[in-house]
């Protein structure tokens, strides 16, 4: 989890103490702790914390702990929650504008869009409400004036999404300046999250009823 934290920031989609990170345990999930830089964070400063709020350690817990609690209740198909102010996705963010399919990627959210939470306080079970809503059937969200919400099964998976979304973010962000760009239709979108899937399962990138396809070559 420090070295995820780390790569958050050497990355750029962090800045600061900004950001927070969470992975589910047996005991309910370690936490980062609020305001401690993370060059200076070391695997004792995690905060355990169950889900009924209470918590172990030697600091409090990252002041975002209630969106990380509800979302790991709320969803166990995932482990860890990953939460960063990147650049690109906090500019779209201030405009609550979601990402439509302008680009195929935008699939590896989950769906046809990467939506944006309404705004609500920082902290606050508001806040907390607003991101369940956005990430029905989705790995992640935009918050409204705010920044982003990333899922995966791994620290590693979660890092790779919030790095992908703001890609997205930054992509969408100079297509605007061009003017609205075309959008995907949700056909071509769901052949899209059909390839995607194939690809999770190890298969390879073809559709149904497609021959051409890249097979190993027969031993001699």
């Amino acid at each position: 989890m420090v070295a995820t934290c780390r790569r958050m920031n050497d990355s750029g989609i962090n800045q600061g103490t900004a950001g927070n990170l969470s992975v589910r345990n047996p005991r309910g999930f370690l936490i980062t702790p609020t305001s401690l830089p993370y060059d200076r964070m070391e695997p004792e400063d995690l905060v355990q914390m169950a889900f009924d709020g209470t918590y172990e350690g030697r600091h409090r817990p990252s002041s975002e702990w209630r969106f990380h609690r509800d979302i790991q209740q709320a969803r166990p198909d995932i482990n860890v929650v990953l939460h960063c102010h990147s650049v690109y996705a906090t500019t779209l963010a201030c405009h609550h504008k979601p990402i439509p399919s302008f680009h195929y990627m935008t699939g590896i959210a989950g769906g046809t869009t990467i939506r944006c939470a309404r705004y609500a306080t920082f902290g606050t079970q508001g806040l907390s409400d607003a991101a369940i809503e956005a990430l029905e059937d989705r790995l992640a969200c935009l918050l409204g004036q705010h920044g982003q919400i990333s899922l995966g099964k791994t620290p590693a998976a979660a890092l790779a999404l919030a790095i992908e979304v703001e890609t997205l973010s930054r992509l969408y962000v100079q297509a605007l300046t061009l003017g609205e760009p075309p959008i995907l239709s949700d056909e071509e979108m769901a052949r899209v999250l059909q390839q995607m899937k194939n690809m999770s399962y190890g298969q390879a990138p073809d559709l149904e009823g497609v021959n051409d396809t890249a097979r190993p070559k027969p031993a001699a």
